[in-house]
């Protein structure tokens, strides 16, 4: 391979033109107003609500990459690799490639990932200025995207937190973080004498409030819009965390934690159930999945030993450990006799204060 042969490879592995189309057709649904019948630009112009020469571009440009083909009657016919573009597919792609999707939404950040690698921070932070979950759940952009992917499949060995807690001297708990309210809604399910408040921001707490009505719990639940950085609903049994930590820095993470340390007080109790994305094991992939994952997650790998220090920085004590899989890990704390005074009355100069002695969600 000769020097100039060397250059233009790498300008093709580094073009971004090419997964900017195909993820452009995807967010427009091209694809499935083809199969519907609108082959022709102006047609599908009018269908993706696009500029009809603009437009024709993009189609050309998609017949080149093998996606798509002229239909002999100057419009377009789908090419079998572009059939995981329709929504209907078995194994279809487009929520996930479409840009104002979940998980596209991500994906856009990766144009900074120097961002991550300079500061450790998520790539989304240095693009767009503020956190993924921040502008997932703020903008109403992204209310749409989030009802499209919410499912009641507990992910990442969720089970765990129903069936391997002891929850029969359970009275009431805070999912806290709690997504779709898919946890929510199992839990209170398996265990009728439950009744469950989930907190999450405002798109998620909607979208969860809409599932739970849903799902037959009568009066069994309630739903509060607000952050976890912020108080928490105060003098419940168990204060559960599931999935949440990995998307905070350890300062982050501890103040988490305290919020739930002055909610819980004396009496209540903090169960942990943090993931543990070890991209080690990948194999061949290890490099590009642990890149991925730091673009999004600032920690997505916490060993259990680092999940009980940050524990402690915030006030808490282990008083159980359940079991621990490649990706799950559960643990119960209560708050130390010292915090629960203390939590009673820290303000927020005290809680930044302890969390900067410290050093996503199902």
């Amino acid at each position: 391979m000769d020097d100039l042969a060397r250059a233009e490879r790498l300008v093709d592995l580094a073009d971004l033109l090419r997964p900017s189309a195909i993820r452009a057709a995807a967010t427009l649904g091209v694809a499935d107003h083809i199969a519907a019948g609108v082959t022709d630009t102006q047609g599908l112009a009018e269908r993706c609500g696009t500029r009809a020469d603009l437009l024709d571009s993009l189609l050309r440009y998609l017949v080149s990459l093998g996606l798509l083909r002229g239909d002999g009657n100057a419009g377009y016919a789908l090419e079998d690799a572009a059939l995981p573009l329709l929504q209907e597919h078995p194994f279809s792609v487009r929520e996930f490639i479409r840009l104002d999707g979940v998980t596209g939404r991500s994906d856009m950040a990766l144009v900074d990932l120097v961002h991550t690698l300079r500061t450790g921070e998520p790539a989304h932070v240095g693009l767009f200025g503020r956190g993924y979950w921040e502008s997932l759940n703020e903008d109403p952009a992204f209310a749409g995207a989030l009802e499209r992917v919410a499912t009641d499949q507990l992910v990442l060995d969720a089970q765990l937190i129903i069936d391997h807690y002891d929850w029969s001297s359970v009275r009431s708990v805070v999912d806290v973080g709690g997504n779709s309210g898919a946890l929510l809604t199992g839990l209170l399910r398996r265990h009728p004498h439950l009744h469950g408040t989930l907190v999450d921001l405002r798109n998620t707490a909607d979208l969860a409030a809409k599932h739970l009505a849903n799902a037959g719990l009568g009066d069994r639940y309630e739903v509060a819009a607000g952050s976890y950085f912020d108080p928490l609903p105060p003098g419940r049994d168990v204060y559960l965390l599931s999935a949440i930590l990995g998307d905070w820095d350890d300062e982050r993470a501890c103040s988490i934690l305290r919020r739930c340390v002055e909610a819980a007080g004396g009496t209540g109790r903090v169960l942990l159930a943090d993931v543990n994305l070890d991209a080690g094991a990948a194999g061949q992939e290890a490099a590009r999945t642990e890149l991925w994952l730091r673009a999004m997650m600032p920690m997505p790998v916490r060993t259990v030993g680092q999940l009980k220090s940050l524990g402690r920085a915030a006030g808490l004590r282990v008083t159980w450990e359940g079991p621990v899989t490649p990706v799950r890990s559960l643990i119960e704390f209560a708050v130390q006799e010292t915090a629960a005074t203390a939590g009673q009355s820290a303000g927020p100069a005290q809680e930044t204060t302890a969390a900067t002695t410290a050093g996503s969600r199902i």
